[in-house]
């Protein structure tokens, strides 16, 4: 986008929803934005911040308009996950046992892929992320990932899933230990936020979670996350 800031169209565009329900969060302080000349405009990265610290708590139907509005920016593309994920970019189990070592072994997985160019710089964007604010569900799942797009340090954007023996402390809800994480690394911020939506529609899934705690091996794993994904798909 030329211009730095979003009207308050493009932002609902943006959201996949309706104009006047995002004009009456914005005037109730639910959704940050600036009043510039008597007319609402929105900072992309502090919407971007905004949404992934929110969007743990939205429901099925919002997170699907957020994937669809980001779909229309590349509407070649189905599913963010499918394209994302491949099966060297699974390992169950993980051997990891603190918050760094899963991130260190999450981008070491991603590096299969020879598209990690960077890695430290991807760490200490992670470490950075979940210093700001913790990615991990009561769940017992996370989403580690840069606060920012990371386009210098990967050549194409990727997703790793990874399953710990047990649970470790990474930041989760009344210290929830956490055994499961996607690891979300993209070169743009459209495909940053349609794999989060995404990720949040199959989390929440009847099920899922426990079926993915229950996978004993990486291809079992990277199976019922296609399978869960396709499912969405078929909506």
């Amino acid at each position: 986008m030329a211009h730095e800031f979003l009207t308050l169209e493009e932002l609902a565009e943006h959201l996949g929803r309706d104009r006047r329900e995002v004009e009456k969060q914005v005037q109730r302080g639910r959704i940050p934005g600036h009043r510039i000349e008597g007319t609402w405009r929105f900072h992309p990265a502090e919407i971007r911040h905004w949404l992934e610290q929110e969007i743990r708590e939205f429901s099925s139907e919002e997170l699907a308009g957020i994937e669809s509005a980001q779909k229309a920016f590349d509407p070649a593309h189905d599913s963010p996950l499918a394209e994302l994920l491949a099966p060297e970019l699974v390992e169950v189990p993980l051997d990891a046992r603190t918050k760094r070592s899963v991130l260190e072994s999450l981008i070491e997985v991603a590096g299969r892929t020879w598209q990690i160019w960077e890695p430290a710089v991807l760490l200490a964007a992670c470490l950075e992320r979940e210093a700001a604010l913790p990615t991990a569900f009561e769940s017992g799942v996370a989403i580690p990932h840069p606060r920012n797009p990371q386009p210098q340090a990967l050549g194409q954007s990727l997703l790793a899933f990874g399953k710990t023996s047990s649970g470790i402390p990474f930041g989760g809800p009344n210290r929830t230990l956490t055994d499961m994480f996607f690891l979300v690394l993209c070169r743009d911020s459209h495909t940053h936020l349609a794999v989060l939506a995404r990720l949040g529609r199959i989390l929440q899934q009847p099920s899922f979670i426990d079926n993915l705690r229950e996978t004993e091996t990486s291809s079992e794993a990277y199976e019922l996350i296609l399978k869960a994904d396709e499912a969405l798909a078929a909506k």
